[in-house]
């Protein structure tokens, strides 16, 4: 298993590069819920081992980097709310949520890292899209460790608040239990009412 290295940073680096943040998102197929992202700075003197992409970590490996994150890096957090989703699409939604990560850095970057093929609609921030990158660049890596933590805790939190769909083990993703509880307990304020499951049964109620 190939693991994410900072070949990235260090190209810009290079270039004259000295802030480099990896931005990424999480939640762009889920039916409920924001859309989450973070932007990392890591210490290029100072980067925790076995970052890699979230999806490739078990909870408590990255529970343990978050802590390591945490305590070197710089860490941006942003999100985009359901309506905000509803309102233009999850792309442009996701896109958002990463500039508002961006802009929580204590400091601005003077290089994006960007997880995906597009860089977000006004950044003006010297930027370039990565595709794949959380299992290419380790500040991508980093910022998908953060944003994935972060939003599964709102989901679980939310999921206090409206038991039965699973949230807390699904974190709002269409999962056969997730649909099942849509159609017998309806619809929530924090369903994605742009996306197809969700609209369906909306249009069948009325």
């Amino acid at each position: 298993m190939t693991q994410p290295d900072d070949s990235l940073e260090q190209a810009a680096r290079e270039a004259g590069a000295t802030r480099i943040a990896g931005v990424d998102e999480v939640g762009r197929g889920p039916l409920a819920g924001p859309v989450m992202a973070a932007a990392v700075v890591l210490d290029p003197l100072n980067i925790p081992e076995g970052i890699n992409d979230s999806k490739k970590l078990s909870e408590k490996r990255r529970d343990a980097l978050l802590e390591q994150i945490m305590a070197t890096a710089d860490v941006g957090i942003g999100e985009a709310s359901v309506a905000e989703i509803d309102e233009h699409n999850i792309l442009r939604a996701s896109h958002i949520a990463m500039i508002r990560a961006i802009e929580n850095l204590s400091e601005p970057p003077d290089h994006l890292l960007i997880d995906g093929n597009l860089i977000p609609r006004g950044i003006t921030l010297s930027a370039e899209p990565v595709i794949k990158g959380d299992g290419r660049s380790v500040s991508i890596a980093a910022a998908s460790i953060v944003a994935k933590i972060r939003r599964d805790y709102v989901m679980r939190d939310l999921a206090q608040h409206f038991p039965g769909y699973g949230w807390e083990r699904n974190a709002g993703y269409p999962t056969k239990s997730h649909r099942e509880a849509l159609i017998n307990l309806g619809v929530t304020p924090h369903h994605r009412r742009s996306f197809k499951p969700v609209h369906n049964i909306l249009y069948q109620e009325k």
